[in-house]
């Protein structure tokens, strides 16, 4: 290999391509979040590997695995590419064609409660910065990160597969609660029961998601089995329609119906076995370069995350 970088002919589309299937673990992935085909990934990948003269995938069943010399030249591809980046956006913010950006990604049933106080700290030091926030599920979410399509993620720890490349910092735990209207028939009932729980829609997270675990487990600890009158969802504005229109009785982590219980508009019901605490936590990826802006938007989610962890 030509130690002489001027030499190496290294493109800015190798660097993009390489990290693209780094990240996904898969070429035809990778063509897709680029917007290519995938003869051009495998392509411009043959393209780097000769021109470094090492090989950078073993390609096979568990799809493009990176091979030793690929996990030493990651971060520095990454760190190259992020440079690049952040380096344009700060000459075109000081022509002032673009502001500041940072995209995060957030799970919808966290981001109410944790957010608002998270951004009002962030904007006090970075007033001109704008914030893309995209909300899914957790897997979706881990995927944009791969992709590149987001800067970091606040949601929860996955399986290890799901979280190659990524780490995870925990910041609270997030209990469930049993949210119904003021006047739900099963606010005057004592004691609450299997059978007075079952004669109405349960509304819960869709099955795979760790809230929909620990409201099944919470149920089965209950008593409550076989429940077939169900709502799945993870869209927290339909979830609070329902319960405060409805008689539905809405399994819900507390942070998304905390405001609504202050206001009186919503009531916890008191379960006798309560669900599991999740974890709650910020999700980056290992191999990509910090920017100030980042790191400050990462700070003011600590803080807001151990504030609410001290009131628990």
């Amino acid at each position: 290999m030509d130690t002489d970088f001027t030499n190496t002919r290294v493109k800015f589309r190798h660097l993009q391509c390489f990290l693209a299937v780094t990240q996904l673990g898969s070429v035809q992935r990778a063509a897709d979040s680029l917007s290519i085909t995938q003869p051009a990934v495998s392509k411009t990948i043959g393209e780097l590997e000769s021109i470094l003269g090492v090989r950078l995938f073993e390609r096979g069943r568990r799809g493009a695995v990176p091979t030793r010399e690929g996990r030493l030249f990651a971060p520095h591809a990454s760190a190259c590419v992020a440079s690049l980046r952040e380096g344009v956006d700060m000459l075109l913010r000081e022509r002032g064609d673009v502001p500041g950006a940072v995209s995060i990604g957030v799970l919808p049933t966290v981001a109410n409660a944790l957010l608002p106080p998270a951004f009002a700290a962030f904007r006090q030091q970075w007033p001109a910065v704008s914030l893309s926030v995209q909300t899914d599920s957790n897997a979706p979410l881990l995927d944009r990160l791969k992709a590149g399509e987001v800067d970091l993620v606040v949601g929860r720890l996955s399986e290890p597969e799901a979280m190659h490349g990524l780490s995870f910092e925990q910041i609270y735990r997030e209990p469930l609660a049993v949210a119904v209207r003021r006047d739900h028939p099963l606010v005057f009932e004592t004691p609450l029961t299997p059978a007075l729980l079952t004669r109405f829609a349960i509304v819960v997270p869709p099955f795979g998601t760790l809230i929909r675990q620990s409201a099944e487990s919470m149920l089965t600890a209950f008593g409550a089995h076989a429940l077939t009158a169900l709502v799945e969802t993870l869209s927290v504005s339909l979830g609070r329609s329902l319960a405060l229109h409805n008689d539905a009785v809405w399994f819900v982590p507390a942070g998304a119906v905390e405001h609504d219980i202050a206001l009186g508009l919503l009531v916890a019901l008191p379960m006798p076995f309560a669900g599991t605490d999740e974890p709650i936590g910020l999700i980056r990826r290992n191999d990509a370069a910090r920017t100030a802006v980042e790191e400050s938007l990462v700070d003011a989610i600590r803080e807001a995350g151990r504030s609410r962890a001290a009131t628990k």
